[in-house]
């Protein structure tokens, strides 16, 4: 089996011109794995802690400083190398040494070892025989935390090309849909500068209904039928709207406030009247019985926990028990290294939670998260639809469409 041989990494910057750290793993003196890891704006209070203090160049020394316990690791053996790693960091949240950096060498050391079997990564993580494609996620019209004032409370307003029968067509319809939103929002507003989110989601400024109204439009307009060959997600980050001391969810936006029951009803109405395929964190990190509530209401669409499950494998143990999800995203620098990830992801699919693999707000130009989407066998790529760093994945979705080992879309 291959063996780690070098490992280094540097300080670069992510797509909000954010500091990160990037690591290069090679194996048996020629194979590089390259991996350059994301951050969030919407964080969970439970996810792990991106870099020590804050601080990419302090995840960096202590790779350099320790770089010698990685030398002679299998590059394939996740398991070996998540526990070096957890040999230098006790914490249960990687705040000793930084999730970025456990992100990093995990995907990395997985990349290399792929290139040196000769395999895509996807089935160097995966004894599948065969694959099928989640379907790709896209934000087309954003606000919170990922958009500026103005914009809706509602961090995320999402195309998914539910009919598509093909990766391309799925990513095709997408970008139609955001192509025209863009015309509708300037037809609204003349004055309407193209602006986009963090996500390259339209950042106009409008209130959450007139926002949720204008997407529907988009699609209906080009002749698609909600719920059929394209249907809607919202990601309602509701943590971020959240006031523990008041105990009430504040849209400084939109000006007005919810009770924990007006919530449930908000976000209810809002799943009925717009035939939402997918609602994630429409109540706030903890509110594991209200999640339930929802998700016992309306079990056809995936009711899903990002802030509330943070790719924690006991968190998600504590959601299952409670019913309070069918649906869990997966964002690998949430949980830390990939094997936390792997863990929390076969977790899911014992029980029937429907997965997501998810970039982060403040990406790189990788595409490994392709390749992890397939190996799970999630449900979803919530991917973006435009940008730069959101096409990259996209793009490896339809490089990756000519290998034989998959087989069109998977059911949702």
């Amino acid at each position: 089996m291959p063996k780690i041989t070098s490992i280094k990494g540097r300080v670069l910057y992510n797509s909000r011109g954010s500091k990160t750290i990037e690591v290069d793993i090679i194996s048996d003196n020629q194979f590089l794995g390259r991996v350059c890891a994301p951050s969030g704006a919407s964080v969970g209070k439970y996810e792990a802690v991106s870099f020590p203090n804050g601080k990419p160049e302090e995840s960096l020394k202590i790779l350099n400083d320790n770089a010698q316990k990685f030398i002679g690791l299998e590059s394939s053996d996740l398991k070996t190398i998540h526990d070096t790693l957890k040999s230098l960091d006790e914490s249960s949240n990687y705040s000793e040494i930084g999730g970025a950096l456990a992100f990093a060498v995990t995907i990395a050391a997985t990349e290399s070892a792929s290139k040196a079997l000769n395999k895509p990564m996807f089935q160097t993580l995966s004894p599948e025989s065969s694959f099928k494609f989640p379907f790709p996620l896209g934000n087309i019209l954003g606000g919170g935390a990922h958009a500026g004032p103005g914009t809706p409370d509602i961090q995320e307003i999402l195309i998914c090309s539910t009919g598509s029968k093909s990766i391309r067509d799925a990513i095709e319809t997408n970008l139609l849909v955001h192509k025209e939103l863009r015309g509708i929002l300037e037809k609204e507003d003349p004055s309407f500068t193209n602006g986009r989110g963090d996500e390259g989601g339209w950042a106009p400024k409008l209130d959450n209904e007139k926002a949720l109204e204008f997407a529907a439009k988009a699609c209906e307009t080009l002749g698609f039928t909600l719920g059929k060959e394209v249907s809607l997600g919202v990601d309602f980050a509701s943590s971020t709207q959240w006031n523990e001391k008041k105990q009430r969810y504040i849209y400084n936006r939109a000006r007005f406030e919810n009770s924990p029951e007006e919530q449930i009803e908000f976000a209810s109405n809002i799943i009925e009247k717009y035939k939402l395929i997918y609602a994630e964190d429409a109540v706030h990190e903890e509110a594991f019985a209200d999640m339930a509530e929802i998700t016992a209401k309306f079990p056809k669409t995936m009711i899903t926990g990002d802030d509330l499950t943070v790719t924690n494998k006991n968190i998600l143990e504590k959601a299952i028990g409670s019913k309070s999800c069918n649906a869990a995203i997966l964002k690998v620098n949430q949980a830390g290294s990939l094997y936390d990830a792997i863990e929390f992801a076969n977790l899911a699919n014992q029980n029937n939670i429907k997965l997501v693999t998810s970039h982060r707000s403040g990406e790189s130009t990788d595409s490994h998260i392709s390749h992890i989407g397939l190996a799970t066998k999630s449900k979803m790529l919530k991917v973006g639809v435009v940008g730069g760093e959101r096409v990259a994945k996209l793009n490896e979705l339809i490089r990756l469409s000519e290998h034989d080992l998959i087989r069109g879309m998977i059911e949702i």
